[in-house]
């Protein structure tokens, strides 16, 4: 904690902490940089919602945009106050997400349309709820890697069934900000003593959240250009000012 500076929140009880002084700019805000972090996957997931709704994507994409916002609040929930029920609103979200991803990506081939959202649901509700209780720990972190190794087959199979180079590239741009992220997140998680040394610290954590937010936009903005391409949407990327991708698309006249 800064020398001079009380914690509103009390003494900390998550189970975890990121390489970062705590209370360093106010009281009410215990790691201030992996705090204001979130804001840009709440942007860029913003961005996402409005162009899903304007355009009249399935509602599963809107849901799967909210879901980013939930989970940045969430994020910046926990690194405000270091108390492990924020913790929680950091995990479990994060459970959500990958499952919702899940649903996104299984579901076009899936004969049963209600089994899966419904097995998925409970899936959610039942992890959540022990969670809440046990604090699985390591084996939260076990299970949500198996969660998104789950999702790698059928990502990559849309990937080379997916002809335009464009959409190809979003793909490309997902997995850079997935290892730039991790390389971040994993240098402040093993290397806090030495970085702690430096006359300024990069702050790992915090770029792992501006890469997952950009990487999170990534993901849904290919999937939503796969998934227009299988119902005949004409599906194209465009770029907003030259810089941020989207997709465009032009459904079919009804008759």
């Amino acid at each position: 904690m800064a020398d001079g500076i009380s914690s509103f929140w009390g003494p900390v009880t998550s189970t975890k902490e990121c390489c970062e002084q705590n209370y360093v700019y106010s009281s009410y805000v215990a790691e201030f940089y992996n705090t204001v972090s979130n804001i840009p996957c709440i942007l860029l997931a913003l961005i996402g919602l409005i162009n899903a709704l304007r355009q009249r994507f399935e509602k599963r994409f809107s849901v799967l945009h909210i879901s980013n916002m939930v989970l940045a609040m969430g994020s910046m929930l926990y690194h405000a106050t270091l108390q492990r029920v924020q913790q929680q609103s950091d995990e479990t979200p994060m459970v959500w997400e990958i499952l919702l991803y899940m649903y996104i990506l299984y579901s076009p081939d899936w004969h049963y349309r209600s089994t899966m959202p419904t097995f998925l649901f409970l899936y959610g509700a039942i992890f959540a709820i022990g969670h809440s209780y046990f604090n699985f720990g390591v084996g939260f972190k076990i299970h949500y890697v198996a969660l998104c190794l789950l999702c790698i087959p059928r990502t990559y199979k849309y990937y080379i069934y997916t002809a335009d180079a464009s959409a190809k590239r979003l793909a490309k741009l997902y997995v850079a900000t997935l290892v730039l992220g991790s390389v971040c997140g994993l240098c402040d998680r093993f290397f806090c003593k030495q970085i702690s040394s430096w006359p300024i610290n990069p702050q790992g954590h915090a770029l792992w959240h501006v890469f997952m937010g950009f990487n999170s936009y990534y993901a849904n903005t290919f999937l939503m250009f796969c998934r227009a391409q299988q119902l005949n949407w004409s599906p194209k990327v465009v770029y907003f000012m030259g810089i941020l991708p989207y997709v465009k698309i032009e459904k079919p006249k009804v008759q």
